[in-house]
């Protein structure tokens, strides 16, 4: 079945209360502010004072209101307010923890946010008017690359047998079918239908002969839930952003089969998205907001940052996590196994519109946007130009070309 929210998705079974889950972000709202940061604000090697920033000196006419959502690869929105990157191009910025994606996305069309870290589908879907929600936002940067992992129950991996990571598409189908012809179909947890974990993983289940609408049960799952409901046995495994696979783990829960750059090495995972208009208005400000995340992501990417970058998540997003969790997808493992792509930022900040094509590829493939929807209206969102503006501000280059994505496996009858 196809992964389904609000109305359209099952009523859950509500799961106890996740002890690695602070209370005060399940709804949204400001994320505080520390009293005082971590490390020196602004280092003269992420923004050199000498380059001319037109931004630096210029006035906020207003704060900017900026959401996120619980994962690792909100990273740079977060290095960017902590090291004061914000503040060095001029912008007032205030976070946003929100607890699910459709919020993110409700928020950010309807004016309550300006910008917001969105899935990598997701201005496609806004552009489309998918769910009732059309908004026509700007991409600005790519936020990173890589970074999910698929998590299997431990009776499902019992099932499976012993396997080498990352899964073999072939095994798990294997597993499935005797699970199914046993009267125990297979439930899976994605964090939204117009996702990155939705499209990759319906990508790995389609070459292992499997039909994602038939074959099993595809549910939508908040990221900071889905460890919960694997454990109340609501569903067999989860795809999502790093650190719920890791944490998954720690608490006994599952095992990391595979990870998202297994299915499609470097693809793009989340972006920097502006309401729509806000470009238009103020261009100098999501310039200078593009230029911080660049400028984090920059930062990110030092191997010698990692272990400030994990204390900075674990102080501001994940407070009752431990830090080997956090630090999994920095250091590129997944319970011990060294991924063969792991979650990167510098090289994913900039905005492929034809990367963004292969999204918009796997939505038409399931049936997921209408006929008429053109490739010009859907891709639009996608700007290099206001990355071009920032990133000339920090010397900084083209990333390279990144690999290319996967070809289409032969579907099963349909």
């Amino acid at each position: 079945m196809t992964a389904r929210n609000g109305a359209g998705q099952p009523a859950e079974r509500r799961s106890r209360p996740d002890p690695a889950l602070p209370a005060t972000r399940s709804n949204g709202g400001p994320l505080p502010v520390p009293a005082g940061r971590s490390v020196d604000p602004v280092p003269s090697a992420i923004l050199d004072p000498a380059l001319p920033r037109p931004a630096l000196h210029r006035p906020a006419l207003r704060t900017l209101r900026l959401g996120l959502v619980q994962l690792t690869d909100a990273a740079p929105v977060l290095v960017a307010e902590e090291l004061g990157l914000f503040d060095a191009v001029g912008l007032r910025v205030t976070l946003s923890a929100e607890g699910a994606w459709a919020a993110v996305r409700d928020k950010l069309a309807f004016g309550a946010l300006d910008a917001a870290q969105l899935l990598g589908p997701m201005p496609i879907a806004l552009a489309a008017g998918l769910d009732g929600v059309r908004s026509q936002v700007t991409v600005g940067a790519g936020l990173g690359a890589n970074g999910n992992t698929l998590t299997l129950s431990l009776p499902l991996a019992e099932a499976i047998g012993r396997f080498t990571r990352p899964l073999p598409a072939a095994s798990f189908a294997a597993a499935l079918r005797r699970r199914a012809a046993a009267g125990r179909p297979v439930t899976l947890g994605v964090v939204f239908p117009y996702s990155s974990h939705n499209y990759l993983l319906r990508w790995w289940l389609a070459s292992g002969g499997l039909d994602p609408d038939r074959d099993l049960r595809l549910v939508t799952v908040p990221p900071p839930l889905c460890a919960g409901r694997l454990a109340e046995g609501a569903i067999d495994g989860f795809c999502a952003g790093e650190p719920w696979g890791s944490h998954a783990v720690e608490r006994g829960l599952g095992t990391i089969a595979l990870s998202s750059g297994d299915i499609w090495p470097n693809h793009p995972e989340k972006v920097l998205a502006f309401a729509a208009g806000y470009a238009a208005r103020d261009p100098e400000s999501a310039i200078a907001c593009t230029a911080a995340i660049i400028a984090a992501a920059r930062w990110l990417d030092a191997p010698e940052n990692q272990a400030e970058a994990v204390h900075i998540l674990q102080r501001r997003l994940f407070p009752a996590l431990g830090a080997r969790e956090i630090a999994a997808a920095f250091e590129g493992t997944a319970e011990g196994w060294l991924q063969a792509a792991p979650l990167r930022f510098r090289t994913a900040t900039l905005p492929r519109r034809e990367q963004a094509a292969w999204w918009l590829r796997q939505m038409r493939r399931w049936g997921h946007v209408p006929a008429g929807l053109t490739e010009a209206t859907a891709l639009s969102p996608w700007r290099q130009d206001l990355w071009r503006a920032a990133a000339a501000r920090l010397r900084e280059v083209e990333p390279p070309p990144p690999a290319p994505p996967p070809g289409e496996p032969a579907d099963r009858d349909r």
